[in-house]
């Protein structure tokens, strides 16, 4: 379970430096609009996206079994972090992700990081494209400029709320929205290696403040970022909390290790490696411990920003300590501009981040799988939008295996022995 930094460090030389330097500021750059966006989809105050970043993004790339892998905040707990935050507050969220994290140091040190091959892809496909849904469903508010008061966090609720609120729609908000999604989709297709994502933040944004239009923004909602990392502190420990936030802290454990291993998996192939599977699930479980203690938000792989990475040129883990160290500085140089940011503009950051989430070009190859594997995903999407998360996980994955096992899909030459 040696991580990777620790490989690639005998042999380092200056020119790779200059490479990873050059890619860790590139998806710094990335990274910035998209952790705050994704913790104010979360639920939670906008600087949690920056300390998560920071703190976990630091330690997946020092501790992790991956060469490339970029960690931090991503959209496939903003379901699950709403959820927690709504009904336990954000106390119970730093508990969560806490024990979230212990749990997976504990099955890191089993080396369970193997077992992830066992979880049937057309799960991991449900829940993703269904996450993908409730966060788009999620930023229709601001993306819109409506007026909706509390929205419930129930899909179908939501959705009514919206439509009640629909003669509060903001034209200005409407537009700018617009503008920065197409110019997200455009830079993306035309410059796919260029960070254009805080430019068109940037742009937007400022466009907004010169217009002087009637568009709420970052501080008009939350007020000044901090410039600092806050004094790391244990939350409130009982047993009463703890046994209330399990299913919660096993949910967080399951998506971290499942797109963490995903996203390892995935850079593998863009670059010709192996990873460590069993090392990334400890880093990860220390990624989660320590943005637990600063008070940040559940983390793990990001798949955008370790691709990005690599497009970048990226080839060692001191990109991703460089993209940390990025956000670090700009967030104590230039947090006040960081308020500037208007809300429609996030709003189509997630709308793009979920639409992306969703993989449509692999919609095709879902109706051609076999029947039991598009009835799974089927399944598990519309619980994970109609029902719960914890109970799409659990059904999914039971259901899975049960299939698997009545078609006799076990096959010992599958069983790898760990060697790491």
């Amino acid at each position: 379970m040696k991580p990777k930094l620790l490989t690639t460090l005998p042999g380092y030389s200056a020119a790779q430096f200059v490479a990873d330097a050059f890619a860790g500021v590139t998806v710094a750059m990335v990274a910035l609009p998209l952790s705050i966006a994704i913790a104010i989809a979360s639920g939670a105050d906008p600087a949690k996206g920056l300390v998560t970043a920071i703190v976990a993004g630091f330690l997946i790339s020092l501790l992790g079994g991956s060469r490339v892998q970029i960690g931090g905040p991503t959209g496939a707990f903003i379901v699950v972090v709403y959820g927690v935050i709504a009904q336990h507050g954000y106390d119970g969220l730093v508990l969560a992700t806490l024990m979230a994290g212990a749990i997976l140091i504990l099955a890191g040190l089993l080396r369970a990081g193997n077992l992830i091959a066992f979880v049937p892809e057309a799960v991991v496909n449900g829940f993703t494209i269904g996450i993908a849904i409730i966060i788009a469903s999620s930023q229709l508010k601001d993306f819109f400029g409506l007026t909706a008061g509390t929205v419930p966090t129930e899909f179908v609720g939501k959705l009514e709320a919206l439509w009640a609120a629909r003669g509060s729609l903001n034209l200005s908000a409407l537009g700018m929205g617009l503008a920065a999604l197409i110019l997200i989709v455009l830079l993306r297709r035309l410059f796919p290696r260029f960070p254009g994502l805080i430019l068109v933040m940037a742009a937007v944004s400022a466009a907004i403040a010169m217009l002087h239009l009637p568009v709420e923004t970052i501080a008009s909602r939350y007020g000044a970022l901090p410039a600092t990392l806050p004094a790391p502190q244990l939350p409130q420990i009982t047993l009463a909390r703890v046994t209330e936030l399990l299913p919660s802290a096993l949910v967080i454990a399951f998506l971290a290790a499942i797109e963490s291993l995903l996203s390892a998996m995935v850079a593998d192939r863009m670059i010709e490696g192996s990873h460590r599977p069993n090392a990334e699930v400890l880093a990860q479980g220390w990624a989660n411990v320590g943005s637990a203690l600063f008070g940040g938000l559940p983390a793990t792989g990001a798949i955008a920003r370790t691709a990005t990475n690599i497009r970048a040129g990226g080839t060692t883990p001191i990109a991703g300590i460089v993209h940390t160290v990025t956000i670090l500085i700009v967030m104590m140089v230039a947090a006040p501009l960081a308020g500037y940011l208007a809300m429609p503009a996030m709003a189509a950051l997630l709308l793009t981040t979920a639409w992306n989430m969703s993989e449509p070009h692999k919609w095709r190859g879902y109706w051609s799988a076999p029947i039991s594997d598009r009835v799974l995903l089927a399944l598990t999407l519309v619980l994970t939008v109609m029902a719960d998360l914890t109970v799409a996980i659990g059904v999914g994955v039971g259901l899975g295996l049960a299939l698997r096992l009545r078609d006799s899909r076990f096959q010992a030459e599958e069983w790898r022995t760990p060697d790491r």
